[in-house]
């Protein structure tokens, strides 16, 4: 993502934009999860349920639990990302002049090259003409 990304405003909006599908994509999952499983609260008594139990029994299935579980997971997952979202905005304040982007572009190639660059296959090819180091196992 370094190389393909390399300047402070392309960051910024990558990682927006990684940002918001992800809160999307939760807050729709949380959505129909609430609409099948209800919004936390117990189940209504499943059919076939023995007569004269209690109306809660279905909500103590172990899979039930695990939906309502899930759900108050993602209930925090998504107001942790809307704070991020809150402290992402500021990020969009931050301008900085060219020679700075040209260094964010410096860094980026020096930590993530291209490795399709026609220097790295060249030296690639010569690393491996050479021939195997000797073996010191005492063979």
């Amino acid at each position: 993502m370094i190389r393909e990304n390399p300047s402070l405003r392309q960051q910024q909006e990558l990682n927006w934009a990684a940002l918001q599908s992800f809160r999307t994509l939760a807050g729709r999952v949380l959505e129909e999860l609430q609409k099948q499983h209800g919004d936390g609260e117990p189940a209504a008594p499943t059919p076939g349920a023995e007569p004269g139990g209690h109306p809660g029994a279905a909500a103590a299935s172990p899979e039930h639990d695990a939906i309502q579980q899930a759900m108050a997971d993602l209930e925090n997952i998504n107001a942790h990302l809307f704070s991020i979202e809150a402290l992402m905005e500021r990020i969009f304040d931050v301008r900085v002049p060219e020679a700075v982007e040209q260094t964010f572009r410096e860094v980026a190639g020096e930590l993530a090259p291209d490795p399709l660059n026609a220097d790295r296959l060249r030296l690639n090819r010569l690393l491996h003409q050479t021939p195997d180091l000797p073996d010191h196992r005492g063979g």
